[in-house]
């Protein structure tokens, strides 16, 4: 099968590169490579092997901007030959040599393979084969220490992905829990587990899987600021490492338990889109005070709301009772959920003098009356 070689040497061409040869006037460029290095203070280089890059992440040029615009495409209106070629050989499947970028975050760089990424591009494709050279930022920011943070965790597990927190300090406890981990697989398999070998089994059978469970209940829409991993972080520590007892909340236990291997074992039971939600479904009873004039629009407005099940006017003490149902989160108090609804709902109505809740204790439902001929 045909190759095609590929000149450059990232790590001679950063040498060249710090040492001045070759210098450009790019600063200025929006997609500067230089300007990005040297407001990340990266200098510090890491080779990260070959591996599959998304396009939509190559950002820009190292050094070659004025030979491309910001869709890396030449300055020239005749057909480049070359590029014609490499689109050729792309798709009749031709094996071509990675493209070399620099990688300074999540940001990369083409050093050289410009017109291979462009020819990807024009194929549509999503993904292109490049060698890597990561740049360290060392600027003294927090965003810069967090990424070195868990740039190390993930080298340290030999991990694929990265775990997003926001908060310096805290991936020591997901170094516990893979440590624990090991731990519990060295007796399971009788013989002796790798750090790397139980972060692996760590992210398929146990982060994962509590991460899907909190980013499908939507739980970090009530966490503005914090991520995921965040949740996933402060749901395990608190489940798993400090065995805390929580005062509400409680039934976050039959869905997660206390036991970060029992947890293991449980969510081996379910395939991913089957994995349990971390929701609740309460029943609460409003019983409501109303002007008489009001009634009428009240009653009609309470059976607008989707969280209203049954609306019943009555005589006595109390005019009218609602039977709604809500849901929320298993870290959240039902008391928390309620008064959320009625303040943002009910009292803010017109007519409404007062209202009291009722929450039903043990409940069984029968079965819907038949009429028997």
């Amino acid at each position: 099968m045909a190759t095609m070689s590929s000149k450059y040497n990232p790590l001679t061409a950063l040498k060249n590169l710090l040492s001045g040869a070759n210098k450009t006037d790019s600063s200025n460029h929006p997609n500067s490579f230089s300007s990005r290095q040297e407001k990340e203070e990266a200098y510090e280089a890491i080779e990260r092997g070959t591996l599959m890059v998304p396009l939509e992440k190559i950002v820009g040029s190292v050094g070659r901007y004025h030979d491309f615009d910001s869709q890396f495409r030449t300055h020239t209106a005749r057909v480049d030959e070359r590029q014609k070629n490499i689109i050729i050989a792309m798709r009749e499947g031709k094996k071509l040599p990675p493209i070399s970028l620099y990688q300074i975050k999540n940001d990369y760089y083409i050093l050289d393979g410009h017109h291979r990424f462009r020819a990807a591009k024009e194929l549509g494709r999503s993904h292109i084969l490049s060698r890597i050279l990561e740049l360290l930022p060392s600027k003294n920011t927090l965003e810069n220490k967090l990424y070195i943070e868990k740039i190390g965790f993930r080298d340290k597990g030999g991990l694929t992905e990265c775990i997003e927190l926001t908060e310096l300090g805290h991936t020591k406890h997901l170094e516990w829990q893979i440590n624990e981990h090991r731990e519990a697989l060295t007796r399971e398999r009788q013989q002796e587990v790798s750090y790397e070998q139980a972060a692996a089994d760590w992210y398929t059978t146990i982060y994962r899987p509590l991460a899907k469970i909190i980013a499908t209940s939507d739980l970090v829409r009530s966490f503005p600021g914090r991520s995921v991993d965040d949740l996933y972080l402060y749901i395990s520590v608190h489940q798993w490492e400090k065995g805390k007892k929580r005062k509400y909340g409680i039934g976050i236990d039959k869905l997660i338990p206390t036991d970060m291997e029992a947890f293991r074992a449980k969510m081996a039971e379910h395939k991913e889109q089957e994995y349990p939600e971390m929701k609740r479904e309460i029943t609460v009873f409003i019983l409501f005070n109303i002007e008489g004039k009001y009634e009428q629009r009240i009653f009609d407005k309470l059976l607008a709301l989707d969280e209203v099940r049954e609306v019943h006017t009555v005589h006595g003490s109390i005019d009218m009772i609602a039977k709604v149902t809500l849901t929320r989160d298993l870290l959240t108090s039902d008391a928390e959920l309620l008064s959320q609804f009625i303040q943002s709902t009910i009292r803010q109505w017109k007519g409404v003098v007062s209202t009291q809740t009722l929450m039903p204790g043990m409940s069984r439902i029968k079965d819907v009356d038949r009429c028997h001929l």
